[in-house]
């Protein structure tokens, strides 16, 4: 384990639900991710960190997610994009090809937050390390939630979060009562369809 990388797990915890990575998924992002996202891939597999509140993931199985939340937005035009990590309320974090960890999606509120990247080009193995050493638990604790819903609800797998029932955007409250344990996927997908996504502004924060 490299420097970097034992620093990020000293600061969230542990992994959890480890899937190793087939060779043929390191085959298939190769130079549209990191290098250096891959050979941790390879070493660690995916899976989740901090029992389940930050989870590095296989962006295969969220093509479809983060197609459905960039349609009809001007990121659709600007680059292509990969997840490669969320947090278990579905705070997701897209990877550009081009333009490294440039996109943060709130998706319980249909929020994003760009972020301009300081390595480009030749230089994302470097951007990929600094996402991970600027990564925080509480950037990926909605509420400071996680720990009451994990013993009220029960310990995440891999393709589980947390989710409020009925959707915030509908109206419903934020509220431990209303947190259900559900598919990412799915549900990650619903909330791409409720509302148009918007721009963080000051009155969010």
């Amino acid at each position: 384990m490299d420097k970097i990388f034992a620093r990020f797990v000293e600061k969230f915890g542990g992994a959890v639900d480890r899937q190793e990575v087939p060779v043929s998924s390191i085959e298939r992002y190769k130079d549209k991710l990191p290098n250096q996202l891959l050979e941790y891939w390879a070493e660690h597999g995916w899976c989740g960190y901090g029992d389940g509140i930050f989870w590095i993931v296989n962006p295969q199985e969220y093509q479809g997610v983060v197609a459905s939340w960039i349609e009809g937005t001007k990121f659709e035009a600007l680059d292509n994009y990969h997840l490669i990590a969320r947090s278990a309320f579905g705070h997701l974090h897209l990877w550009g090809e081009k333009t490294g960890a440039s996109l943060t999606i709130t998706s319980c509120l249909s929020r994003y937050t760009t972020h301009t990247s300081l390595f480009a080009g030749e230089q994302l193995n470097k951007e990929l390390q600094n996402f991970l050493l600027s990564t925080e638990i509480r950037y990926n604790n909605y509420g400071d939630l996680f720990k009451p819903a994990k013993k009220k609800l029960g310990t995440l797998r891999h393709d589980e979060m947390y989710g409020f029932v009925p959707a915030l955007m509908f109206g419903g409250p934020d509220t431990l009562e209303h947190l259900e344990k559900v598919k990412a996927v799915e549900h990650l997908t619903l909330l791409s369809q409720i509302a148009e996504l918007q721009p963080y502004s000051f009155t969010d924060l």
